[in-house]
């Protein structure tokens, strides 16, 4: 053989070796990427093959799925879906998964390594793979109190609802909300169009948007409570009816700058239960003030804030600064400045408040089934933290309770049963130009002593009227019927 035909050789065995290493690299290396990957649109028809498995509520799924004659054999559908949107999140033949649909996917599929046994049995008995459930923690009636509230009121907001003594969560409502089924596969062109109504960039209302777990607002008044909690857990105030060394004007330390309050109000050296039924922000931006940053926010961080918590769903992390100036403290004391909560953060203050000052990690999956009904994995209850002592707790409670028996929040009284609560009014946008948002927080306990639900609201209503936006008018209503759906559930 001559030179050029021997090179021409070697050459072409490279070539086929190469074509050896590639094949068998991809087909052993990168198989389980490749058939993984979300390209890959096997992956998909797989997905949507066999009939997925239920989120429940109360016993009952508040999904399900439909036959579609198509490479997708199965779409998934929603009961009231856009009550339940923002718990179950959406499942889409075009745009995947979100939310619990997306967190607990493998068992809803039937794709999870803990039903292997299971589908194993299936397969040699000829049965029909089937996905297993998620049984949440929600409960139906919280949840439409919750939603219906909302809506009512025609703005945007949201409600969530704990058990204090379990981090359970009994309602998580956000409106404006959305039809999972509306993008759940009906078909390419349909979805697509609906998909980009539901965009920030066309819907300024954003429907998406979990406002309970993922907005953060200023909580203004509803703050205080942590600042009450700080204050008695640090020694600053030993008895809520005690008087406070409390000036009126109060000029915040280090400016020439008065911390007003909303009207004329009795806060010259009020108590702590007086300032809370009428929330004087002197007394609490005082307070904050002379605790320092550092008191208040390692209270702030025993109540949640500063992390990401985990229900499965990931929650947006509230805020209290560090590194503050005195000034600062005091208007972030009264839930200004740069504090910022979610709604289930809040819901938080309020549930430790109430189960004499243990907090309890929410979350909202029971349990995981099997498609038997087996279950394959349970919730226990998680304390999270001690924000309070049980001593202090109770001082806490006796003031939040005054504040709806004799203050602010008269509006979610329930005739026999003891609430606590705290309005709020928090200022927001350049110098406080846009309407203020409306904060409730509140709890409710029964004859024997117990607190089976604590609630926080917020209302966000752009069109309202000024003057008439108020924690006590627009959200304690809501939260009223929302602890009354709780409570007659327990009976």
């Amino acid at each position: 053989m001559n030179k050029p035909l021997r090179r021409v050789a070697i050459f072409c065995g490279l070539l086929m070796l190469a074509l050896l290493v590639r094949n068998n690299w991809i087909q052993y290396a990168q198989a389980d990427k490749l058939r993984t990957d979300e390209k890959n649109r096997r992956v998909a028809i797989e997905r949507y093959a066999t009939p997925r498995g239920d989120i429940i509520v109360d016993g009952e799924p508040i999904t399900g799925h439909k036959a579609t004659g198509g490479d997708f054999a199965y779409k998934r559908t929603y009961k009231n879906g856009a009550m339940w949107a923002p718990v179950t999140g959406y499942v889409s033949q075009a745009f995947g998964a979100n939310q619990l649909e997306s967190i607990e996917d493998g068992i809803l599929t039937g794709n999870d390594d803990r039903l292997f046994f299971r589908n194993t049995l299936d397969m040699l008995t000829g049965k029909k793979k089937q996905g297993g459930n998620v049984v949440t923690t929600l409960s139906g009636a919280a949840q439409k109190a919750a939603y219906n509230g909302l809506k009512k009121q025609g703005g945007k907001g949201s409600v969530v609802a704990l058990e204090p003594s379990t981090g359970k969560i009994l309602a998580l409502a956000s409106y404006p909300s959305y039809d999972p089924s509306t993008i759940a596969g009906n078909s390419l062109e349909t979805d697509a169009k609906a998909w980009e109504k539901l965009q920030k960039k066309n819907n300024p209302d954003d429907p998406m948007l979990n406002r309970a777990l993922r907005e953060v607002y200023p909580p203004g008044s509803t703050f205080k409570v942590v600042t009450a909690a700080a204050a008695l857990e640090h020694g600053m105030v030993e008895d809520a009816d005690q008087k406070t060394d409390t000036p009126l004007p109060y000029i915040m330390k280090g400016t020439t700058t008065e911390l007003k309050n909303d009207g004329d109000l009795p806060c010259k050296d009020a108590s702590l239960r007086e300032a809370l039924r009428v929330s004087c922000n002197t007394v609490f931006g005082k307070l904050g003030t002379d605790l320092g940053n550092d008191k208040m926010l390692e209270t702030a961080k025993k109540f949640g804030f500063g992390e990401e918590h985990f229900t499965p769903v990931r929650t947006s992390s509230s805020l209290f600064d560090k590194d503050m100036e005195p000034s600062q403290v005091a208007l972030s004391s009264i839930g200004q400045f740069n504090t910022a909560a979610t709604p289930l953060q809040m819901a938080m203050v309020a549930a430790a408040v109430a189960n004499n000052g243990t907090l309890m990690k929410p979350y909202m999956v029971d349990e995981l089934q099997t498609p038997g009904l087996d279950t394959i994995e349970k919730t226990d209850p998680e304390k999270f933290s001690e924000p309070l002592s049980p001593e202090n707790a109770q001082i806490l409670q006796s003031m939040m309770e005054t504040v709806v028996n004799d203050g602010t929040g008269g509006n979610a009284k329930i005739d026999g049963v003891t609430v606590g609560g705290k309005t709020g009014t928090a200022q927001h946008g350049e110098n406080n130009s846009k309407n203020p948002y409306a904060w409730f927080i509140s709890y409710a306990k029964t004859d024997d002593g117990s607190a089976p639900v604590a609630v926080a609201v917020v209302i966000e209503d752009e069109n309202a009227v000024r003057g008439d936006i108020s924690g006590g008018g627009l959200a304690a209503p809501i939260a009223k019927s929302v602890m009354e759906a709780v409570l007659k559930s327990k009976e």
